[in-house]
């Protein structure tokens, strides 16, 4: 579990095809690593990701076809910015909210403006994902946990501040770049509990 949090930006160092599907190898910036372990989960872009190799500056995971098809991950480039998070302690503040790594849809970036010193940020969505999608309800964007401000049959709104910005790969965004989204996991259980038989 994750809490949407970024702990720092890394980047797509590489990625290698294997048996049909891929290894990716990514630079941890200046995440904190020294106590890396493998098996260890790893938010990348809100994907998350099992550390299979490590060194003190890179790890390396495996992306199922299903990851690299329904994620961001398949189409990004070498040297593409990427959130990153460790996976929570028992200990962890939850600064965000919880966030399961587990990618419901790709959304885009549709519009930014300049709200004072923060910013605005307007994301489509899959029509599916609208239902979960609340006004100031939590949304993971990226890997980033999000307030919601505005909602719309296949997009919503978001104001990110400054320290936002400048601490995730949003700063390195533009319109049109496709984004993983996880919408609130709460929502998605309760929906599942409602529908039971």
């Amino acid at each position: 579990m994750f809490t949407g949090i970024i702990e720092a930006v890394g980047r797509l160092a590489g990625r290698e095809a294997r048996g049909g599907d891929a290894r990716l190898r990514i630079a941890v910036g200046g995440l904190a690593f020294d106590d890396a372990q493998m098996g260890e989960s790893i938010a990348v872009n809100g994907v998350c990701l099992t550390v299979v190799a490590f060194d003190a500056g890179h790890f390396e995971a495996d992306a199922s076809n299903e990851t690299l098809a329904l994620t961001t991950l398949g189409a990004l480039a070498e040297g593409a910015p990427l959130n990153l998070e460790r996976a929570m302690r028992p200990s962890d503040r939850l600064g965000g909210h919880i966030v399961s790594g587990h990618v419901d849809g790709v959304g885009r970036v549709l519009d930014v403006r300049e709200d004072a010193r923060a910013q605005r940020w307007r994301f489509g969505m899959p029509p599916a994902l609208a239902k979960y999608v609340a006004h100031k309800g939590s949304i993971c964007v990226d890997g980033v946990s999000l307030t919601v401000n505005v909602t719309e049959a296949e997009a919503f709104e978001v104001a990110l501040v400054p320290h936002t910005v400048a601490h995730t790969a949003f700063s390195a965004a533009r319109v049109g770049d496709p984004v993983n989204l996880e919408v609130d996991l709460i929502a998605r259980y309760l929906e599942r509990l409602q529908s039971a038989p």
